[in-house]
């Protein structure tokens, strides 16, 4: 397809299929009943139980009636809790009763958990008692004191809780694939986190796609380290894997050195992190190596996926390598590189479009469809958008325009192919001097320097400019000089681009789903918490 305008138009070379969520797990059961779908592992990475498709079914459909039992189809489900099987089988036994699943990071305090479940007036929490020194049952209690809405507090470890005592079979709703099947909470890179309320349709169709895209299959075993609170893992992963019939090993915690000795232990074919989680597990197999033959594909998105990780994980792994671009609001995939792309593809861009939506790069203020690579607004219309911002017409209203386009926030451009580059986020648009500058250039060009790790750019306030270029970098190893980087820039960016204020960081400020809280970065800036390096 040789593109005009940077507009690129639904292909139907793919069907979308009207399943929910309950649908493809009971397909894969009809289909594949003894086949290995689920195994957990524990706190240490060691394998636990495992499930075949049938019995992920019956334990499924077991819980469903429980539900069934103390609510209605329709009502919010709070899930609370890392990694488990538990887990697992509550998002398909919401599915199966009409039921909507709330996703909450079990990392969360008090005024955070509270604040998920008032705004989506929860009916009930399932947890886990505590994680990694984390008192759940402690805090939830403290947090739901006054919370009318909460009827009850499960215990996910406790499987009479869990599953009832002599629960008797009921019929289930009809569920339709344009029901709501799940509340996702925004990552919150720029504030307080709004719920996407997604729909089954969006949710099965796009975790199928992105998997067709990079040829998964049956024989391939997935380790999700993923967080399942996010559309990544719950979505992406398990429901992909699902649709697949491929075995999913669900990691509880993410230690690298026990990721990695797993995946060789069980020959695990498909990795899918954030880019953070990727180099940490390329970091411990160069203090301790292990055989990574058995992989044949990682996956990566959420941040900026530097060219380096890319050639690194290539040359280390010796697999292919796929960039996804998306966000919570579009369930969540919208471009996917192919496995076959050139690496300069593959490294400087996310791709293009997963079949069945439209996506145009948009003029921000007129809502003009933009000439080829020019920067504007990726916007998408199609299956995969959300219904609406829970109990928020406001944020829902300027999200979603009359025509139907979501607009992500996101700025990029796209060429003939259809294929798109990210350049940054519009709020986070550095303006300096009236000149426009774009976070993502920036960083892609200090990504290449072979003494950073990451990088976030920012904007600072200044009274004389608006705002100046700020560079937060996390090193390889050594501290690089500051001069070094600077000449480093001037080769590829003009002056006004080059980084004002540097800053080397240790670790990041980040979202519960690995993107760097940026916005952070600026506030702790300002505040003197982060101490600048001088030239």
């Amino acid at each position: 397809m040789q593109l005009k305008k940077s507009f690129f138009p639904a292909i139907e070379d793919e069907e979308i299929t009207d399943l929910t969520v309950g649908d493809i797990l009971r397909i894969a059961a009809k289909e594949d009943p003894d086949k290995v779908a689920l195994v957990e592992t524990n706190m240490e990475c060691e394998l636990g139980q495992e499930w075949t498709y049938r019995e992920l079914l019956q334990d499924s459909e077991r819980l469903a009636y429980n539900l069934l039992n103390h609510f209605n189809p329709g009502d919010k489900i709070a899930v609370w809790s890392p990694n488990t099987a538990e887990w697992v089988i509550l998002e398909f036994a919401c599915a199966l009763s009409g039921m909507v699943l709330v996703t909450v990071n079990p990392s969360y305090q008090a005024n955070e958990l509270r604040y998920v479940l008032e705004q989506s007036q929860s009916s009930a929490l399932y947890l886990i008692q505590e994680y990694r020194g984390n008192p759940m049952l402690e805090i939830a209690q403290k947090a739901t004191e006054d919370l009318p809405n909460i009827k009850s507090i499960i215990d996910m470890d406790n499987k009479d809780e869990f599953y009832g005592i002599n629960v008797s079979p009921v019929e289930l709703p009809e569920v339709q694939p344009l029901d709501a099947a799940q509340i996702q909470y925004t990552s919150g890179t720029t504030g307080f986190p709004k719920g996407a309320v997604l729909h089954h349709l969006g949710l099965t169709n796009n975790a199928r796609l992105c998997a067709d895209r990079v040829d998964i299959g049956r024989e391939d075993i997935w380790l999700n380290f993923m967080p399942m609170f996010h559309t990544s893992g719950c979505a992406l992963a398990l429901l992909g894997c699902v649709q697949k019939r491929g075995k999913l090993i669900l990691i509880k915690f993410f230690d690298p050195p026990k990721v990695n000795a797993l995946t060789e232990q069980e020959k695990g074919t498909t990795f899918f992190g954030v880019p953070t989680m990727l180099i940490a597990l390329l970091d411990s197999h160069e203090i301790s190596p292990v055989d990574f033959s058995s992989v044949k594909i990682a996956i990566s998105g959420g941040s900026m996926v530097a060219p380096e990780l890319v050639r690194r994980v290539k040359n280390t792994v010796d697999c292919r390598f796929s960039t996804v671009y998306g966000q919570t609001e579009t369930s969540p995939v919208l471009t996917q590189t192919f496995p076959d792309d050139s690496e300069e593809d593959i490294c400087n861009t996310v791709g293009q479009p997963l079949p069945n939506k439209d996506i145009a790069i948009l003029d921000p203020q007129t809502l003009e469809v933009l000439p080829l690579d020019t920067i504007g607004e990726i916007c998408s219309r199609g299956y995969c958008n959300m219904l609406r911002y829970n109990d928020n017409p406001e944020a829902t209203k300027n999200t979603i325009d009359e025509s139907g386009w979501l607009h992500t926030g996101d700025l990029g451009s796209m060429d003939e192919r259809g294929y798109v580059k990210i350049t940054g986020r519009l709020k986070e648009m550095i303006i300096r001097g009236g000149e426009n500058l774009f976070p993502a250039e920036i960083e892609n060009t200090l990504l290449e320097h072979p003494a950073v790790a990451e990088v976030a750019v920012v904007g600072i306030p200044d009274p004389k400019w608006g705002e100046i270029v700020g560079c937060f970098i996390r090193p390889v190893d050594d501290k690089p000089e500051i001069p070094d980087l600077i000449a480093h820039c001037r080769q590829y960016l003009s002056p006004v681009k080059t980084p004002t204020k540097w800053v080397f960081v240790e670790e990041w400020p980040l979202t519960g789903s690995g993107k760097i809280q940026k916005f952070n970065l600026v506030e702790s800036f300002e505040q003197g918490a982060y101490q600048e390096e001088t030239a």
